[in-house]
């Protein structure tokens, strides 16, 4: 019984050492995390965004909980992350996540909600490049269009050779393909730095090596890598 006691009062001496040893996660890491919750809530809809166009994707931005910066003005405002396939040409692999940020834009949240998730893909080089500079506005510095869902590839197929950037969104339960032209999205370093500990831009992650996904990221790198492990854009 005396080594019983002692073995299970050395049990719970590791185990609350393990869990104090386990950091906190700051507003930026929870943000991340809150990001692989909704790209996979948005998957499990019915009619949501079409395989075929996440496939062909090179990087997608989740910005969840988007809202209105002033009633009445029309101006939103979102925090979230950016993941992108690996390699010169964004055909490989999956990788780590770079914080972003966007705001503007005159579209309103969909039925008067509070808040809106976004899923932004980006379809190509161009695309791609213009993320990882300074802040670009969507159907200004680069084209956008709302996205089509469901499972019409011809619908699909048109959308992604006519625009850079497909946009979707979901609020109040609904989902479906948004316009988002004027609004402006731009790398936001100081989330990084909260989420990474040390100081990294959006181009360092996404075009360089040795920058591993955060634990926080995982759920979303985790979620694209399960859906959409190859880019068959080509």
């Amino acid at each position: 019984m005396y080594h019983y006691l002692n073995f299970a009062l050395c049990l719970a001496l590791s185990t609350g050492a393990l869990l104090a040893a386990e950091p906190e996660q700051n507003k930026e890491q929870e943000r991340l995390g809150n990001c692989g919750v909704v790209m996979q809530e948005v998957l499990d809809v019915p009619d949501n965004i079409p395989r075929e166009l996440l496939e062909k994707a090179e990087c997608v931005v989740v910005i969840p909980s988007m809202t209105k910066a002033a009633i009445g003005v029309g101006g939103n405002y979102g925090r979230g992350a950016m993941v992108c396939r690996s390699g010169k040409t964004f055909s490989g692999a999956w990788g780590a996540p770079a914080m972003y940020t966007l705001q503007g834009g005159s579209f309103g949240l969909q039925l008067g909600a509070q808040s809106t998730d976004l899923v932004l893909l980006v379809m190509n080089d161009r695309g791609v490049n213009a993320l990882l500079g300074t802040k670009v506005t969507l159907g200004g510095d680069v084209s956008a269009a709302a996205g089509p869902k469901g499972r019409t590839a011809n619908a699909s197929t048109d959308a992604s050779m006519r625009a850079e950037i497909l946009s979707y969104s979901r609020s109040r339960g609904l989902f479906a393909g948004v316009s988002l032209e004027g609004t402006s999205l731009r790398p936001d370093d100081e989330a990084t730095e909260q989420v990474y500990g040390r100081k990294l831009t959006a181009r360092a992650i996404v075009t360089g090596k040795g920058v591993a996904v955060p634990a926080s990221g995982r759920h979303l790198v985790d979620v694209l890598k399960k859906n959409a492990p190859h880019n068959d854009s080509n």
